[in-house]
């Protein structure tokens, strides 16, 4: 049994416990109950939470789900949790071991539920799952994590609901500034070569165009041949793309023999993944704006 469909079953099992489980909980109050996959939920989640819960990240700053291992302490965080708030679309393979082990009392809530989805452009059955950095797309995010964390805490709704308008308003007002941003670059620079198949929804909506990836998979774990570089190099040279962007914790050592053979730049401090513990990427609007500004100043 695959990792993927080992978790997609644990994950279709807790939802079936979730909507068999009373509709108001008794919640923890010694420990955080709400738990995220990644940072980026987490901060998303604690903008609609408030001070209701602390929410807290199964992984740490800085690190790549797509490479992540689970330790013990994952486990002994997963079975304290009330709710669990995942990305989904297969992104949380890392977590099949341990939730295949901790699934009392556990509810799972997918946040990117509802959204269109990519296809993979290499690989056939496997779908993108970087929804988050299109800010359109966290709005649904975040109509999901209000209403799981009502369902959790009837009690809370209103606050919840507050905080989800306010935090959609800086979600929309985000979206009006990477426009206003990308509107800079001359629409024939608006092109994308990256390490992993990441920025798809990103380029989708503010207009860019992914001319090549050096790993050609939606995962930074994929393997690459030489053929699969002298594509990027032929797609490069023939665009005149100016840039490789990478996620800070991926390995550069690709994107530097593309660069050496063609004279891109390269821009190797994204973060894609995960936020920083503090400046420049310690929240995701914060993420956001960094991400553009480098991308911008790139290719303008």
């Amino acid at each position: 049994m695959s990792r993927r469909f080992a978790f997609a079953l644990v994950l279709s099992t807790l939802i079936l416990c979730q909507a068999c489980a009373p509709a108001s909980p008794q919640i923890p109050t010694s420990r955080p109950a709400v738990l995220t996959s990644t940072t980026l939920l987490a901060d998303i989640a604690q903008n609609v939470a408030g001070d209701r819960f602390t929410i807290s990240s199964i992984l740490p700053p800085g690190t790549d789900p797509h490479t992540y291992q689970p330790v013990p302490a994952d486990l002994a965080k997963i079975s304290e949790g009330s709710l669990l708030i995942v990305n989904g679309v297969g992104y949380e393979d890392f977590l099949a071991p341990i939730l295949e082990n901790s699934t009392a009392g556990l509810a799972v809530l997918e946040a990117s539920a509802g959204l269109p989805v990519r296809s993979d452009p290499e690989i056939e059955g496997v779908r993108d799952p970087h929804l988050w950095l299109d800010p359109n797309n966290v709005i649904r995010y975040v109509h999901n994590i209000r209403d799981g964390l009502i369902k959790l805490d009837p009690d809370g709704e209103t606050e919840y609901r507050f905080n989800a308008d306010a935090y959609v308003k800086k979600l929309e007002e985000l979206n009006t500034w990477i426009t206003s941003e990308v509107s800079r670059i001359p629409a024939e620079r608006r092109l994308l070569v990256t390490n992993h198949d990441a920025l798809g929804y990103f380029a989708d909506r503010y207009g860019f165009q992914v001319v090549g990836t050096l790993l050609a998979s939606v995962s930074s774990q994929a393997s690459v041949s030489a053929q699969d570089l002298r594509v990027v190099v032929d797609e490069i040279r023939s665009t005149g793309a100016p840039a490789i962007f990478l996620d800070e914790v991926e390995n550069p050592t690709l994107a530097a023999q593309v660069a050496e053979e063609t004279g891109v730049a390269i821009v190797d401090d994204l973060h894609i993944e995960s936020l920083t513990n503090g400046p420049p990427a310690g929240t995701y609007l914060d993420m956001m704006k960094f991400n553009v500004d480098r991308i911008v100043n790139a290719l303008k």
